[in-house]
Formats: structure tokens, sequence, C-alpha cells
């Protein structure tokens, strides 16, 4: 029976999505303790949609799945939920089952699920392992967060480069503990220096009795563990890596990084960046709760409503004007809008360039230029639109000439502060990302009020 609900019931529906019967199947089972029917149900489920049935399952369902599954749950799961499932998952489960699962999977994985953990129940899981295990996976919890240390997997192939490729091919045939995936050998001298990589498509076309020192590529692209795991995707993306060995300080290898861990910094990075600009924290998640999350985006709503504030002064400036033509107050947020969307195109262009280090002081110029110009062609543009739109829904004279002169003085604002901001904020080591938006609005509002209204105010002589 449990054999024919795992073939009846596809995990995903056309869309991709889980599918709501199979999610109560395996809820069914998990409630009446069901093991036979659970492992044949999910048993054999990859990594990635076994994490995403722990999220559509209920949270008090989610470590139950892990305990009953036991060895057969793949702790590699968890590295595919969000770290709020993640850690409420881990508090349920005993150091000991959390130990033993960790042990089971590759070391980048182990350590991508201890590194959020309180230093005293990360301490209790490892103490759990044996001395070896234990070691290689604190060595690379102890690499500073985000680095390559902490994504590398210490899992290698390393030989002598005395060995010929015969006894290299013998070895990786008797040996049981290698790597599940491999690309490259890695030659190391006695004290564990790297000197080269082998591919494997150049170990196996030569003949047994050639020494792998031959055939090593000794300028091999190698990475430093303290290196920043942003920079190691760019050298991956650069050079189309498909591997990559680890480094430390003293060119001693300590282990790889493969393209499917960069491929989740690349998320990551684009993530981090994409909310970023939002004004919400790169930690924030779908499952985090109402509180965490009105917490997290309190600050940033604060600043953004001073700058607003400051905005709204510059129409008190020219109260007196709105009081005596209303047409100007119902125009006036037209330009700002204008604007704050213009400047929002130029600042995303520019925070993404500086992201992935191609905007820098060598082209900064040659940008700035060009985006100015096309804000100077788009004002055009957008002046001839809004003020024959203008003059049509008021009938005012030179109203249209007024709005499509403050049309043009924004945008050219808008693209200067898109561009200018986030690079002054970036030689100023803070993360554009981060602080560009609140100011780039600030600048698009100030400017689109001011110049419609003072335009305003000489055109039409008001006082």
């Amino acid at each position: 029976m449990a054999e024919l609900l795992a073939e009846e019931l596809p995990l995903r529906d056309e869309t991709g999505k889980i599918r709501a019967d199979f999610v109560a199947e395996a809820e069914h089972a998990i409630a009446i303790a069901d093991v036979p029917a659970l492992r044949d149900l999910v048993g054999d489920l990859h990594e990635s949609d076994l994490g995403a049935l722990l999220e559509a399952l209920a949270p008090e369902d989610r470590p139950r799945l892990v305990e009953l599954l036991g060895i057969d749950f793949d702790f590699t799961a968890l590295t595919e939920v969000d770290v709020t499932v993640r850690d409420e998952i881990l508090e349920e489960l005993e150091p000991q089952t959390v130990a033993e699962g960790v042990r089971e999977i590759e070391t980048d994985d182990a350590v991508t699920i201890l590194e959020d953990m309180p230093q005293e129940e990360q301490s209790e899981i490892l103490g759990h392992l044996p001395v070896e295990e234990r070691l290689a996976l604190k060595r690379s919890l102890d690499y500073p967060e985000y680095s390559a240390g902490r994504r590398m997997q210490t899992e290698y192939i390393a030989v002598a480069p005395d060995w010929n490729v015969g006894r290299a091919i013998d070895y990786m045939r008797e040996t049981e503990e290698l790597p599940e995936q491999f690309y490259e050998l890695y030659i190391v001298d006695d004290d564990g220096r790297f000197l080269g990589a082998v591919p494997l498509d150049r170990l196996l076309r030569a003949k047994r009795p050639v020494p792998v020192s031959e055939l090593m590529i000794e300028e091999r692209r190698r990475i430093k563990a303290n290196e920043d795991q942003a920079s190691v995707a760019r050298l991956f993306q650069r050079y189309d890596l498909v591997a990559a060995p680890v480094v430390d300080s003293d060119d001693r290898l300590v282990g790889v990084i493969t393209f499917d861990d960069v491929a989740d910094v690349l998320v990551e990075e684009a993530d981090e960046d994409i909310k970023a600009l939002g004004g919400v924290k790169a930690d924030e998640e779908l499952s985090d709760s109402v509180w965490t999350i009105a917490r997290g985006r309190f600050n940033w709503l604060l600043v953004n409503l001073a700058t607003a504030f400051l905005a709204s002064s510059v129409l008190g400036l020219f109260e007196g004007q709105l009081q005596k033509m209303v047409a100007l107050a119902v125009l006036a947020p037209i330009v700002a809008s204008q604007g704050g969307n213009a400047t929002t195109q130029t600042m995303t262009i520019a925070v993404r360039a500086l992201a992935t280090q191609e905007l820098g002081e060598s082209n900064a110029r040659r940008v700035i230029i060009r985006e100015l110009l096309v804000g100077l062609l788009n004002g055009v543009a957008f002046a001839v639109i809004t003020g024959a739109a203008a003059y049509i829904w008021f009938q005012v004279p030179g109203l249209g000439v007024v709005i499509g002169l403050a049309m043009i003085c924004n945008l050219v604002a808008a693209a200067a502060g898109g561009i200018l901001i986030p690079l002054s904020l970036h030689r100023l080591k803070i993360d554009p990302a981060v602080a560009s938006s609140p100011f780039v609005t600030t600048v698009t509002d100030v400017v689109g009020f001011f110049a419609f209204l003072s335009i305003a105010s000489l055109w039409f002589g008001l006082r």
C-alpha cells in the first residue's frame, strides 16, 4: 500500500509546487508513526525536495519526521530550508541525533547546519563526533563567516608528486572514503603544500606509468581560505571554474570549493542585494514571526519617515503659492514621483555594478556622463508629455512649460543621485545597497518639489 501511494502521489504539481495531498499523506504517516510508509513516501526524495516538504509540514511534524526516518533522513535537506525552520528543527532534536546526521554529509553542508547554532549547543554536538571529524568541522567553523573556509568541503583527493597514473587510479578504486563527487586530483608535497592539480580527463587519458607531476597544472587558480565568498563566486564566474583548491596562509591545501557551492553564493548575494534595496534585512525569511519581521523593518522605515519630513518641508516654503494655485499642489507629486522612479532605475544598475565590480574608478566618469545624458534625454521626452497633459487638464497658459522644465531638472538630478550616491557610499566603505535608497529618494523629492514650485513662482509671479 505504501509503495502504491508513493507511485501515485507525485511530490510536485505541474507548476512545481508541493502537492497538498502528498503533504497530507506524509502528515498522516507521521501522526500514526508508520515508518515503512514514510520511508516509501519520502525516503528517496532529493534533498531539495525533502527540504521543500519539511517547510510545507506543520512545525511540530518536522522534527518528528527526522526522528522517524532515523538514519534514512538526509541531513543535507536541512541546508535547503529557511534558517528559521532549520533552527526550530534542530532545537527539538537530541545532540546525538544531529551528530549522527552531520557525519553522513559533506563538511560544507555540515558547517551550514552548525554555524548558526549557539556556541554551547554547537560544542555539545561536536563532542559526539570522532576526534578527526570534530577537528575538521571545528577548523571550518573557525574561519570567518562568508569566507571560502566556511564554504569549502574538506573531502578531497591529494597525492604525492612521485605517484604515477596507475597508482592514483588504483588508490581511487580501492579507497572507500572518497568525496561523493570530484573533478580533479591535487598534488601536495610532504608538508601538505599545494603544488598543482590534475583534471580527471587528463588522468584518464594518460598511460599508467606516467608520473602525475607531468600532468599537473602548476598555475592552477587557488583560493585563500579567508577570501570573501563573493570574490570566490566572481572568480568562478569569470574563469568558468568547476572546482578550485582552497589553501591556508602557508599555501597548505585545506579544502575544495565546487561550482554547486558557488551557485548558492550567487543566489544569496543577489537575494541580499534585492532585500537591501528595499530596506529589508538580509536574514529575513518567509518563516519569520510577525514580531521579528516588524522589528527588522522598523529602523529603515523610521529613516524613510525622517527623509519624508525633509521633503515635505520644501512644500512648506511655498505654502502661499500653493494656496493661490491649486494646480501646483496637484502636479508637484507627479514631478517628484517620476524622479523617484528614474533614480531607482539608475541606483539599481549602479548598486549591482558595484557589487559585481563592473563599476570602478576606471569607468566611473564614463558611466556618470552616460547616466546624466540618459536623464536629460528622458527629461526632455517626459517634459513634452507632462507639459501637454498639464495644459489639457488645467487650461493654464504656461503651466505646461513650468512642469516640463521641472521634469527635466528632476530627471537629471535623479540620474546624478542614482549614480553618485552609491559611488560615494562605496568609497566610504558603506554598503550602497543598504544605504542608497532613502538618500536618493530624498534628493528627487526635494529637487522635484523645489524646482517645480520655484519655476512656477518665477513664471507666474507668485509670492
